[in-house]
């Protein structure tokens, strides 16, 4: 799809890259991991999907965040760009080199997010009560079901830190304030793990918007 002569005209004047961020939102937050792993350095401009910047109705049809804006490429899909990001700066790499593993990284991504994102927006945008309390209680059950998985590797079902990681912290980082009490116990020991690791990485502390850095 062709850009307006107004979005060509903002992507041109931007000589770097630049990420337009949610502060509070998951799929953002997935976003700014990958860049702060890769140790990428950005614009980011950042707001609340109550109040986007003015200019990004240009650059992207559904007026969301998060966008990225490479030069004259402009992307508005959380995944896409965490794999473009990945393919276009190799080191660290987050996502496994064969095919077979790419694919299943990605089938991952996928489940989590049919299972996991729709639940975390149905709590966070349903006027419902019983929507919501409904998906906390189905996110709490499928949050702690997978929890021995970590009992076989350190990271989610790999040896290595990849994209299904950036996708599960943001989501596991927000669940006090959506209402979803992982109570400590055997079973959810190796989750707890897990958690602590993830928290504790470097990349995610720098991360963390001064919103999200305020929901734990």
């Amino acid at each position: 799809m062709k850009l307006s002569d107004d979005a060509q005209g903002l992507v041109s004047k931007r000589s770097s890259m630049t990420l337009f961020s949610d502060n509070t939102s998951h799929y953002s937050h997935r976003v700014r991991i990958v860049l702060a792993e890769k140790g990428v350095t950005v614009d980011m401009i950042t707001s609340d999907s109550g109040n986007p910047p003015a200019e990004l109705g240009d650059l992207n049809p559904y007026n969301s965040m998060p966008t990225l804006v490479d030069r004259d490429l402009v992307l508005f899909e959380s995944k896409v760009m965490m794999e473009y990001l990945d393919e276009r700066f190799p080191h660290p790499p987050l996502l496994p080199v064969y095919p077979v593993a790419r694919a299943e990284s990605r089938q991952l991504m996928h489940r989590i997010e049919r299972d996991w994102c729709a639940l975390v927006d149905a709590i966070q945008n349903s006027r419902s009560d019983n929507v919501v309390s409904k998906s906390v209680k189905e996110l709490r059950d499928g949050i702690v079901s997978i929890a021995p998985i970590f009992n076989e590797k350190p990271f989610f079902m790999s040896e290595e830190f990849t994209l299904v990681d950036c996708c599960i912290a943001p989501i596991l980082w927000r669940l006090p304030s959506l209402g979803v009490d992982i109570r400590p116990s055997k079973q959810s020991k190796p989750l707890m793990n897990y958690m602590d690791s993830m928290f504790n990485r470097e990349a995610f502390q720098e991360s963390l918007s001064d919103q999200e850095q305020e929901l734990r």
